[in-house]
């Protein structure tokens, strides 16, 4: 099962990938926990992605590619793998289908988990609130400012990539608005689906 997984952040990605992760037994693949490994692996491409970032640079689309396709050819990434946090714009897409490509490999789905995101504004204040009220620090990425900016960089850049893949035919709509539990049922039974067509 090879999966993307797309929504702004604070949609609960994190969440159902760990359930992903569980039920089929593929690595969720972050592409900063990839880069650090294959910096601190000493891989070429690994060694390209630090000179980069050692000059203050981004790492650019082919290097982060590269570096995925060298992660899925590890052993535990066979059975498949998610994707969260990439491809991040249309760049990144058309990249990453033609690496596939080139390895006989395709995506089974991309999921989209689509919420309200001024909702998703005033959850985050109350969780922020919340952790003040009991004392405890607030998560850099729970300050409204600062989670303001993170969605604004999401709908500029990554929320591109949706029309992309609808036109693939790949993405699935999931209403992120659920609760957890209804979130999962609503993913595994689209994955159900993609099981019974194989």
């Amino acid at each position: 099962m090879r999966l993307i997984l797309v929504g702004p952040p604070g949609a609960g990605k994190g969440t159902q990938a760990a359930h992903l992760v569980a039920k089929y037994g593929i690595p969720q693949l972050s592409t900063g926990d990839m880069l650090r490994a294959a910096v601190a692996a000493q891989t070429p491409v690994g060694l390209k992605a630090k000179e980069v970032m050692d000059a203050g640079g981004l790492v650019s689309d082919e290097i982060v590619v590269g570096i995925i396709r060298d992660r899925i050819a590890e052993d535990d990434a066979k059975k498949g793998f998610i994707l969260d946090g990439f491809p991040r714009t249309l760049a990144q897409a058309e990249a990453l289908d033609q690496m596939l490509g080139a390895n006989s490999l395709k995506l089974n789905a991309v999921l989209e988990l689509r919420v309200d995101q001024t909702k998703l504004v005033d959850r985050i204040i109350k969780r922020a609130e919340d952790a003040k009220a009991a004392g405890q620090p607030v998560r850099k990425d729970d300050d409204p400012e600062v989670f303001k900016q993170r969605l604004e960089a999401y709908n500029r850049d990554t929320a591109v990539v949706v029309p992309y893949y609808e036109k693939t035919g790949l993405l699935s709509v999931i209403d992120g608005m659920q609760s957890i539990e209804d979130v999962t049922a609503s993913i595994d039974s689209v994955l159900q689906g993609l099981d019974e067509k194989v």
